[in-house]
Order: structure tokens, then C-alpha cells, then sequence
């Protein structure tokens, strides 16, 4: 543990360098020549073990930082020319993603849990740990709402117009300057104790967001957290909290449809490379971004996301992708 600490800083600037590197012109115009993954079905191309690994990465390291692990996930992979991983591995590896962050707050969600069920057996229900709780299945339901009815009416959603390159940049864009909007008016003067369960409804509904890709599920909620006045550091850490059964959700549908459609057996090493692969950089971004939020603004998640939309609508203008 005190070496993932020790290196984390490393680990995660070596990896927004790379993040960085994948949307340089010099990687868009190299599409041709690129590897391509197989045969897609779909929509959704097949994933070796190499790319899942990368894949993984991507996803570790851009699902709590709040600049769309969905937008990555999608643009990157278009960029490499190995096309679109699809829905259903894009929210299968997210699973590596809940591990990482059960894993980190685990001491938070003990304590969450334990205060709740001491609280309805006392009917102490000014508890702040019973009202946490609440707050957080509240917070739930409306992005369940949401991907309950995409799941019902849009059948094809792996090529809806929603996941087009040009709308995950046009999100991108718009969602960076919310949050940019959200630094400059929120009064960041309160913390995690004075979180409360109508927080957990407002920041669900903002949650529910996500749906569309480029939005950012970790964006639009710390965004939220910001515009009530949550200091940086416990939107943040709301947000993760608030995301693990959203995310868990998502990944056990997605996992459970793949597997009634019978999995290739050849998909199998690659899930599996993803989920590790994601399971580590989630952690080490989570505690990376924790830190940094204690110390500095949002300000760099604000420029990077007008840049990466601005880099992708370049992109397709020009006809590289």
C-alpha cells in the first residue's frame, strides 16, 4: 500500500501523458496503418488482450476524474483505428472499476452501513450516517431510470447518434464549461458532515446524465457538488461513493446480457486482462484525485475537456475519423 502511494503521482502523470498522446494529430493520421481488432458485431469490435489492457487503463484512469471515461473509451480506440469496444466491455471492465473503489472506501462504507442499521434499530433517524444512506439509493434511482428506459427504447444504442464522435465532443465542451462555471459560483464551504439526503437526490439527478456519453459520470456529479457549495475534496468523494451502484448496476446487466448471448471464448482473456487493468489505475486515480482536489481547482478537467472536444470536432472535420 505505501508503494501504490509512493508512485501513484508517477503512475498517474505517465498516464495522463499518454491519455494526451493518443489525440495528437500524428496518432489520428496513423489510423490506416493500425492493427484492426477483428470482425465487429453489433457495432462493437472484438478485443485482444493487448488492447484490453489499454482499455483498461483508459477506463481506470478516466472513470472518477471527471472527463468522461465513456468519451475515452469510445474516441481512443477510434483514434487507434481498432474501433468501438461496444457498451457491453466498456461496462463490463467498470467492474474493475467498483473493486478499486470498494477497496478504497471500504473503512467509509462500513461505517455508512453500520450507522444506518444502528440507527433504524434505535430510530435515531437524525443520524447523518442513515441519512448518507438514503441519500445515496435516492441518488440511484434516477440514472437507473435512465438506463432502464435506453435498455427499453433505444435496442441499438451502440450506434445511436448520441455516441457519435461529434457528440461526445460537443458534451465534452459543454460539460467542461459547467464545471468551470461551477468552480467560479460555488462557495466550496461545505464538507462530507454536512452532507444531507436531498444532496444525494440533487446530485443523482445530475448523475442520470451520464447516460450520454462525453457527459462524464464523475463531471456532472462533482459539478453539482460544487454548484451546492460541497468543498472539492468531498464532492468528490460523494461522487465515488454515489457512482459504485450506479456503476455496478451497469456493469452486472451488461455482463449478465453477454453471457445469455454466450460469450466467445476468446473474449474471455481480454475481459479479464481489462478488468485487472482497470481495477488497478481506478485505485491509483481515485487517490490521486482525492489528493489533488484537497490542494488545486478543477481547473485543468476544465481545459482539457474543451481541448479533447476541440481535437475530436478538428478530427472529423478534416476526415480522420
Amino acid at each position: 500500500m505505501n508503494c501504490l502511494k509512493k508512485y501513484k503521482s508517477v503512475v498517474l502523470g505517465f498516464g495522463f501523458g499518454l491519455l494526451a498522446s493518443l489525440v495528437l494529430p500524428l496518432s489520428i493520421a496513423s489510423n490506416s496503418a493500425a492493427t484492426t481488432v477483428g470482425e465487429t458485431t453489433g457495432g462493437a469490435s472484438q478485443v485482444n488482450v493487448w488492447q484490453a489492457i489499454v482499455l483498461g487503463f483508459v477506463q481506470g484512469a478516466t472513470e472518477f476524474i471527471p472527463i468522461s471515461s465513456t468519451a475515452h473509451m469510445k474516441a481512443i480506440p477510434v483514434f487507434f483505428g481498432w474501433g468501438d469496444p461496444g457498451v457491453a466491455f466498456t461496462a463490463i471492465i467498470q467492474l474493475g472499476s467498483i473493486a478499486a473503489v470498494l477497496w478504497y472506501f471500504w473503512s467509509d462504507l462500513t461505517q455508512i452501513c453500520q450507522g444506518m442499521f444502528k440507527a433504524i434499530a434505535k430510530s435515531d433517524y437524525d443520524s447523518q450516517d442513515f441519512w448518507l444512506a438514503v441519500g445515496i439509493a435516492v441518488g440511484t434511482i434516477p440514472i437507473v431510470i435512465f438506463g432502464l428506459g435506453i435498455k427499453a427504447f433505444v435496442p441499438d444504442f451502440d450506434n445511436s447518434p448520441i455516441r457519435s464522435m461529434p457528440s461526445i465532443a460537443i458534451a465534452s465542451i459543454v460539460m467542461g464549461l459547467l464545471l468551470g462555471l461551477a468552480e467560479r459560483l460555488g462557495s466550496q464551504k461545505r464538507n462530507f458532515g454536512d452532507l444531507t439526503a436531498k444532496d444525494g437526490i440533487l446530485i443523482g439527478i445530475a448523475q442520470a446524465l451520464a447516460i450520454i456519453p462525453g457527459v462524464s459520470r464523475s463531471g456532472s456529479t462533482i459539478t453539482a457538488g460544487l454548484f451546492i457549495n460541497l468543498d472539492r475534496a468531498t464532492a468528490a468523494r460523494f461522487s465515488f461513493l454515489l457512482g459504485i451502484p450506479a456503476i455496478t448496476l451497469a456493469g452486472l446487466v451488461e455482463l449478465k446480457d453477454l453471457i445469455d448471448a454466450g460469450i466467445d471464448s476468446s473474449q474471455t482473456l481480454s475481459i479479464v486482462a481489462g478488468l485487472i487493468s482497470s481495477a488497478i489505475f481506478s485505485y491509483l486515480a481515485i487517490a490521486w484525485l482525492i489528493d489533488f482536489l484537497k490542494r488545486r481547482s478543477t481547473w485543468v478537467f476544465v481545459w482539457y475537456r474543451i481541448a479533447f472536444g476541440i481535437v475530436i470536432l478538428a478530427a472529423v472535420a478534416l476526415g480522420w475519423i
